[in-house]
């Protein structure tokens, strides 16, 4: 399906006016209560539930609750204003809301619940807000949830809502839509459309990235913005490769930032992949591999890339039990990512480079 993007939240009463909402369930993170487009959303003439009750890292058990409400209380659009958190949990809810109540969601067939999704992203990184994927967490698991009807119906982009960002929020958000954007343009499943998007995204972070961070202004915000937003479009194509199936056990064990984690596993696949192009596994071939590979370096480089992580004092982890903590980490990835990756890795490769990692 297709998605119709906008400038500014002061859109959004000619958006459900279109649609014809009459009750709107307003999916937004605790950070919510201390933007000014809180009032701004509170004064449109329609009547509103919000749900905030999930978790950085949603529960499945939140998504039930969220379904539980929005049936309950008879909604029939969807607005998301948050970080990918806000805008995964709203996407499984009108996911779920039509499905069988009393038997698990996750075993049922998806299908389009047929209720229009908004999605106002308030930081610069995941790009959620124009993808198909979401992900939650089912007794301690990550679950990827993957489906067509779930791309929002309409994105909302404004840079105002990035101006309070905390720093480290704001420097993991951006990594993560770096980090996409590189992931996409060498992914197996990557093609002239998510190249573009890839391209476009690199292009723009590498010039207003230290703008951004450093400066705070509301073009560079702008630019980063829509940025991620295209990073987000080029990973709904391909999906992403090893840094980022490298990188979720990361957060979890050191306790940092999901952008954070993938922005230190990727200088390492990626010095890997150059060392070892020969065990290409892209069918289109290692000479159109090295294409790519020279392609990005326009760019970025894999040493830049380490510059850019020292500059904005993103730090390896440091364990206090590290052999245990590498075989753990080795055994968390989960091999179907390691699919999309252009060049072949296996446990032993996987070990070597959290040795990399982790100090």
């Amino acid at each position: 399906m297709s998605q119709i993007i906008y400038e500014g939240y002061k859109e959004l009463p000619m958006v459900l006016s279109n649609i014809g909402a009459k009750k709107l369930f307003l999916v937004c993170g605790r950070s919510y209560d201390k933007m000014e487009l809180k009032d701004f959303i509170e004064q449109i003439d329609i009547e509103i539930v919000r749900f905030s009750d999930f978790s950085p890292n949603p529960l499945y058990e939140d998504i039930c609750h969220g379904v539980d409400l929005f049936n309950k209380d008879k909604c029939d659009v969807i607005l998301a204003v948050g970080g990918g958190s806000a805008i995964d949990v709203a996407k499984c809810i009108k996911l779920f809301c039509r499905m069988d109540h009393s038997k698990n969601y996750l075993d049922q067939e998806m299908a389009d619940s047929g209720f229009p999704l908004i999605a106002l992203p308030t930081t610069a990184g995941t790009g959620s807000e124009s993808t198909r994927h979401a992900v939650i967490y089912y007794k301690g698991e990550k679950q990827s949830i993957f489906h067509d009807s779930i791309l929002p119906d309409y994105a909302i982009l404004d840079p105002s809502v990035l101006k309070n960002l905390p720093l480290y929020h704001k420097k993991c958000s951006m990594l993560d839509a770096l980090c996409q954007a590189i992931e996409s343009w060498w992914s197996v499943n990557s093609n002239d459309e998510s190249k573009i998007y890839s391209r476009i995204a690199v292009d723009i972070i590498c010039k207003y990235w230290k703008e951004y961070i450093f400066d705070n202004t509301e073009l560079a915000a702008k630019n980063i913005l829509y940025a991620a937003n295209y990073s987000g479009r080029a990973i709904n194509i391909t999906a992403t490769t090893a840094a980022h199936a490298m990188s979720y056990k990361l957060t979890s064990l050191y306790h940092i930032a999901h952008g954070h984690a993938v922005a230190i596993c990727l200088p390492i696949v990626w010095n890997y992949m150059l060392e070892h192009i020969d065990d290409c596994i892209d069918p289109r071939g290692r000479d159109y591999l090295q294409s790519i590979f020279n392609e990005i370096e326009q760019y970025i480089n894999e040493t830049y890339f380490r510059k850019l992580l020292y500059e904005m004092d993103i730090a390896y982890p440091i364990s206090e039990n590290r052999v245990k903590d590498i075989e753990l980490l080795t055994k968390s990835v989960n091999p179907v990512r390691l699919k999309n990756t252009p060049v072949a890795l296996n446990s032993e490769v996987l070990h070597n480079m959290y040795e990399r990692i982790v100090r």
